[in-house]
C-alpha cells in the first residue's frame, strides 16, 4: 500500500511517497502541511533528507522505486552517478548516455525525474554553466548547488 508524509525542508514541504518495494516520489512545494506521524515504511527516506539538509550526508541509501519509462530509468540511473557537490552538463550526461544528439531527450527525462534530491538532476547544468531546466524552480536548484559546494558554486551562480 503506498503511502505518503511531509517534512518541512529549507526549500519548501517535501512529500515523500512509497510502499514495500521503495520510495517512489519525493517532490516539493510551497503549500501542504507537515505530518503529525511519518509511516514507518517512509522514515529511513526521512531522516536522510534531514540529515543532507543538516549537511550530515552526501549519500542516500534507502531503497528506490522510481515509475518511468526504459529511457526515463537510463537517464536517472545515470543523475546518480554525478558525484556530490559536483556537476555536469546536459550534454556530458548525453555523451555518458551514448548519444550526444539525445540532449533533449535526456533533459525531458530529468525534467520529469520524480525522486527529487535524492537522484540529482539538480547537478545538470547548461553547457555554458547556466542553471537551466528545473522542474522545481531555479532558486531551489542554486541553493542546493550552493548546499552541496558553498565555496565554488556560490562565485558560479551570482
Amino acid at each position: 500500500m503506498t503511502t505518503s508524509a511531509n517534512i518541512q525542508t529549507p526549500l519548501g514541504i517535501a512529500t515523500i511517497t512509497g510502499d514495500e518495494s521503495g520510495i517512489s516520489a519525493i517532490t516539493v512545494s510551497n503549500e501542504g502541511t507537515v505530518s503529525a506521524e511519518i509511516p514507518e515504511i517512509l522514515a529511513q527516506a526521512v531522516l536522510q533528507l534531514n540529515e543532507y539538509f543538516e549537511g550530515k550526508r552526501t549519500h542516500f541509501d534507502f531503497k528506490l522505486n522510481p515509475k518511468g519509462s526504459e529511457f526515463q530509468q537510463k537517464v536517472w540511473k545515470a543523475l546518480l552517478e554525478i558525484p556530490y557537490g559536483k556537476t555536469r552538463t546536459y550534454l556530458e550526461q548525453s555523451k555518458i548516455l551514448g548519444d550526444v544528439k539525445a540532449i533533449r531527450a535526456v533533459a525531458s527525462a530529468n525534467g520529469k525525474n520524480p525522486l527529487w534530491i535524492v537522484v540529482p538532476c539538480h547537478r545538470v547544468i547548461g553547457t555554458d554553466g547556466s542553471l537551466t531546466g528545473y522542474a522545481g524552480e531555479l532558486w531551489r536548484k542554486k541553493w542546493l548547488l550552493e548546499h552541496e559546494n558553498p565555496t565554488n558554486q556560490q562565485s558560479l551562480f551570482e
